[in-house]
């Protein structure tokens, strides 16, 4: 199973994609998709969109994985993650790709056990888990990467809930 692991952002889009190969995760590629301050949003959001369906197209997922918006004080910052991550499961849907939405508690619980992590210790997981000789940055991309993990966990446990339910 191929996963796209997406870290949300108008600014920086963090990718990344892994190979589930048995209980074996392989870093596939990984890295940022980025939009320039200056750009009117509308390009933003098209440039957002036209790299995410690049990156589909070429890297061929069977599933994407995105980080649920998490809402703190800035609502204008919220809007436009919401925008990007709108454009994101826009391109996944038009390939038929299942869209799975992880908030970070869930990332964090996933990828280090403890659902109140620090962001340096979900980092050195993602390096750990996919023997990688450095933490990915910016923090976007590895932010992506242990999303792409936490689903990577959570299908195998959803797969097998599902089989029970069948029979």
């Amino acid at each position: 199973m191929r996963v796209l692991g997406i870290d949300p952002g108008i600014a920086i889009v963090g990718f990344g994609f892994i190979d589930k190969i048995g209980s074996k995760l392989v870093p596939v590629q990984y890295g940022c998709i980025t939009t320039e301050a200056k750009t009117a949003p509308e390009e933003r959001l098209k440039q957002v969109y036209d790299s995410a369906c690049a990156l589909m197209d070429r890297y061929k997922p069977d599933t994407v994985a995105v980080e649920k918006l998490f809402f703190n004080r800035n609502v204008t910052t919220a809007f436009s993650v919401g925008q990007a991550r709108g454009v994101v499961i826009l391109a996944a849907a038009q390939r038929g790709l299942p869209v799975s939405e992880y908030t970070p508690l869930q990332v964090k619980q996933a990828v280090v056990g403890y659902g109140k992590a620090e962001k340096r210790q979900v980092q050195e997981m993602v390096r750990m888990f996919l023997k990688l000789s450095a933490i990915p940055k910016p923090d976007d991309v590895a932010d992506a990467l242990a999303v792409a993990i936490c689903h990577a966990h959570s299908a195998v446990l959803a797969n097998k809930i599902n089989e029970v339910n069948r029979s």
